[in-house]
């Protein structure tokens, strides 16, 4: 991609923008719960607050993290998945019964502070070939109908996260910026239900994604301290991608009649692996940035007003689907147990504070057995197994865990299985390939300082605290059984690394 206008197109179509929205402004952030062994609900609110975050937004109505955002003092932003978008469509009933069940009955309950519920996840993504376009309008037209039934009207908004290829630059520039030609009608018809409601638009802002679609795109773009070369609209100069693409969005309200509608940044964030772009350092450096203009109280050029951003994400999550790119399951600013994995200033002499309470499996791994052989002909189809159950996504080019040798290889791969299926002494057998060691098999980092391969141990999520459950309803959509990632992808992903290891 080039520079401006090339650049710029890229820039629309994998970012996001700003607004005003009522209430205090402070840190926010994505609380993703697709994870194999996830963190206690209670121990990542406390982790949450604990490190300065007071809105926190959730991508479906998980009843643990809603119990446990219970008179915790966070605002959240509850979401609806983009498969129950069709049976919310269909009649107000069943938006009746999921807003009783899952906003109502943890708002009267436990004091749950749930402010907006987004209804679908950009669900007008080109990707999609217009799966939703017939039912998300409605679906959020529903929703509000239920939420004023049920009282809660002034209290709790509707919202739609949208990617920003929900809109274009027609010269390449943020003041070029309008609605897709296919959309406009719909998005106007949205925004201005929005705008009746008193409620925000939200979008979702990936420098990332414009850095990772083009390997022409200027690095120092993406960041707030970048040293590109600006991209000059008229009297406006454009240090950064984000900026340019927020404004780009308030072009595209402004030519159709929209002003002062109000936005919030939904999703933004940097990943630290399963990319080469996908780094500790490259994500420090971006989420450095972002902190220091949230403490600013900054916004953009042409929304100077400063608006809630949400970072993406809070924790890792292992079981996410990888469908987008490795990095999928690495956008957290903690690791999926609550560690650390860089240093931020959040302000004020703040440092991050890891989570507290966490109880792990036993310190034992599943390693390549010294008496196999790499020649053996059941490893390839071990290794593909133990990755198809697991998360390897370290093992990518470019990844934390890629420059391994080729037993680590194969080690990284089984341990990743075994500590998956809670160490069961039969989770590491691999016709027998395999064995239980207690020597921390974790590479020295041999001079990387950007990142460093981790054999992890799981969380024991065996003393799980007993949460409540709202009452059961006929008719609400069911729950989205959790799939971790596509099986000829990872198949491939197993053999191929292993292949170029020998």
């Amino acid at each position: 991609m080039g520079h401006p206008c090339l650049l710029f197109l890229l820039i629309v179509s994998c970012l996001g923008h700003e607004g005003l929205v009522k209430g205090a402004l402070g840190f926010a952030c994505n609380w993703g719960t697709r994870s194999s062994h996830p963190l206690p609900p209670d121990i990542v609110v406390k982790l949450i607050k604990d490190n300065g975050f007071n809105k926190v937004k959730l991508f479906e109505a998980d009843p643990g993290a809603l119990q446990a955002l219970g008179n915790s003092g966070l605002q959240v932003m509850l979401g609806i998945p983009n498969e129950f978008l069709a049976p919310l469509s269909s009649t107000v009933r069943v938006a009746e019964e999921w807003v009783a069940k899952n906003v109502s009955y943890f708002v009267s309950n436990f004091g749950t502070d749930i402010r907006y519920v987004a209804v679908g996840n950009e669900p007008f993504l080109n990707a999609y070939n217009g799966s939703f376009l017939q039912t998300t309008f409605p679906a959020m037209q529903n929703v509000q109908a239920a939420l004023i039934k049920a009282g809660l009207g002034r209290q709790v908004k509707v919202t739609v996260p949208l990617n920003a290829d929900v809109y274009e630059t027609e010269n390449g520039l943020p003041s070029g910026g309008n609605f897709r030609p296919d959309i406009r009608d719909l998005m106007v018809n949205i925004i201005k239900f929005l705008s009746n409601n008193a409620a925000p638009l939200t979008i979702n802002i990936y420098p990332f994604l414009s850095l990772n679609a083009d390997p022409h795109f200027p690095k120092e773009y993406a960041f707030f301290n970048g040293n590109a070369a600006p991209v000059i609209d008229g009297s406006i100069s454009y240090t950064n991608v984000l900026d340019a693409n927020f404004d780009t969005l308030v072009s595209a309200l402004e030519k159709n009649g929209f002003s002062n509608m109000p936005i919030i940044i939904g999703e933004v964030g940097w990943p630290t692996d399963g990319d080469p772009s996908a780094n500790k350092a490259n994500a420090q450096r971006f989420n450095q940035g972002l902190v220091e203009r949230i403490n600013r109280r900054q916004g953009t050029p042409k929304r100077p007003v400063p608006v809630d951003t949400y970072i993406f994400a809070i924790i890792d999550e292992d079981a996410k689907s990888i469908q987008p790119g490795s990095f999928e399951r690495h956008w957290g600013v903690f690791n999926n147990d609550g560690t650390i994995k860089y240093s931020l200033n959040m302000g004020k002499g703040r440092s991050l504070v890891p989570a507290k309470g966490v109880r792990y499996l036993p310190k034992q791994w599943c390693v390549m057995s010294p008496q196999a052989s790499l020649s053996d002909p059941n490893l390839p189809n071990s290794v593909a197994y133990a990755c198809d159950h697991a998360d390897c996504t370290s093992l990518t080019y470019g990844s934390s865990c890629s420059q391994l040798d080729a037993k680590s290889n194969v080690s990284y791969a089984f341990n990743a299985y075994f500590q998956t299926m809670n160490q069961s002494s039969s989770a590491c057998k691999f016709s027998n390939l395999a064995t239980v060691t207690t020597v921390d098999p974790t590479p020295p980092n041999q001079g990387n300082t950007r990142d460093s391969c981790r054999f992890a141990i799981m969380i024991d999520t065996s003393k799980r605290r007993r949460l409540a459950r709202p009452p059961r309803t006929s008719s609400a959509p069911p729950r989205i059984a959790h799939i971790s990632c596509c099986h000829g992808i990872t198949l491939l992903l197993a053999l191929f690394v292993l292949i170029l290891k020998y």
